[in-house]
C-alpha cells in the first residue's frame, strides 16, 4: 500500500523560512517531522508506512486498543504544543491524513485566503482553558440559611402528618436542587462575560462528568478563552481574584494554558 501523509498543524511559510521546526519525532518515533510548502504555507507532517498505518488499522487501533490510543493522541498533541511555542500554528486533529502529498496540496490549495485571515486572527494570541466547579452540599446549605421563606415552609410542614410531611419535603428538596442549578449556571455565566472583558474571543464547552474528572465536586463550567500574549497575567490575575472571593462559598476555579489554539483556528 503507498505510504499516507498525516498532518500535524500549519504555520506560515515566512516562520517556517525563519527559524527550523527542530528535530520532532514522527508518528512512528523514527524520523524527523519535515514542511511541505504550499503558496504562503507550510504544512508539518509526517510520511506514514502505508501497510503500518493503513486507515482501517488506525480506525481499528482508535476503537479498541485504548494504550495504543492515548499514546498516539499524547504525541501529536505534545508535537503540535512544541510547535505553537515556536510559531502561530493552525492545529490539525489527531489522525489527519492524506493519500498523498499531492492529495494534501490541492486540499490546502484553495483555502488560501481563508488560512490567511486565520494566521492573522491567532498571531500573537494563546489558547486558555476554565474548569469550573462547585461544592453542591455547601451552596445548599447557603441557599437553606439564606431563605426565610424556605424556612417558614419547613416549618408549615413539621406540623403536618407524618405522611404528608415526607411528600412534601420531596417537594421542598427537588424545588431547591432546581434552584441550585439556576444559581450555579448564572453564577458561571457571571465569569465568563467577566472574563471575556480580558480575551479576544471566548467559547463554552460541554462540561465533563465525575468519572472524567476524577473529582467528587461537579463541573458546573467549561470554557476556552483566546488571549492576547500581552494580556495573559491581567486574564489570570482576574482568574485567581474571582476564586479568592468565591472559594469560600464552595467555587473552585481551574485555568490551563497556553495550548495550541484548537478551538480558535478550525478550517474545514
Amino acid at each position: 500500500m503507498k505510504d499516507l501523509i498525516y498532518l500535524y498543524s500549519l504555520i506560515p511559510e515566512t516562520e517556517a523560512n525563519a527559524r527550523s521546526i527542530g528535530e520532532l519525532k514522527d508518528f512512528g518515533g523514527k524520523d524527523n517531522l519535515r514542511i511541505v510548502p504550499i503558496q504562503d504555507t507550510a504544512a508539518i507532517v509526517c510520511t506514514l508506512d502505508g501497510d503500518e498505518y493503513s486507515e482501517e488499522l488506525i480506525k481499528d487501533k482508535t476503537s479498541n486498543d485504548m494504550e495504543w490510543l492515548q499514546e498516539k493522541a499524547f504525541h501529536h498533541h505534545e508535537t503540535v504544543l512544541a510547535l505553537a511555542k515556536q510559531f502561530t500554528v493552525i492545529p490539525l486533529k489527531f489522525c489527519t491524513l492524506y493519500k498523498s502529498e499531492e492529495s494534501l496540496i490541492s486540499s490546502i490549495e484553495p483555502n488560501a485566503d481563508k488560512l490567511a485571515d486565520t494566521f492573522k486572527s491567532i498571531s500573537g494570541k494563546e489558547e486558555w482553558n476554565l474548569k469550573i466547579y462547585c461544592d453542591d452540599k455547601a451552596l445548599k446549605k447557603q441557599f437553606s440559611d439564606n431563605n426565610p421563606a424556605l424556612a417558614e415552609k419547613m416549618l408549615e410542614i413539621s406540623e403536618l402528618p407524618k405522611g404528608k410531611q415526607f411528600f412534601e419535603k420531596r417537594k421542598i428538596d427537588k424545588w431547591i436542587d432546581g434552584e441550585i442549578e439556576k444559581e450555579k449556571d448564572q453564577v458561571s455565566e457571571g465569569i465568563h462575560e467577566k472574563l471575556c472583558g480580558h480575551t479576544c474571543s471566548g467559547h463554552v464547552k460541554k462540561t465533563w462528568g465525575k468519572d472524567a474528572t476524577g473529582r467528587n465536586d461537579p463541573m458546573t463550567w467549561n470554557s476556552v478563552y483566546l488571549v492576547d500574549k500581552s494580556g495573559v497575567d491581567a486574564f489570570l490575575n482576574k482568574i485567581e481574584e474571582l476564586q479568592k472571593e468565591m472559594e469560600t462559598a464552595g467555587w473552585q476555579l481551574e485555568a490551563s494554558g497556553p495550548w495550541p489554539v484548537y478551538h480558535f483556528s478550525s478550517i474545514s
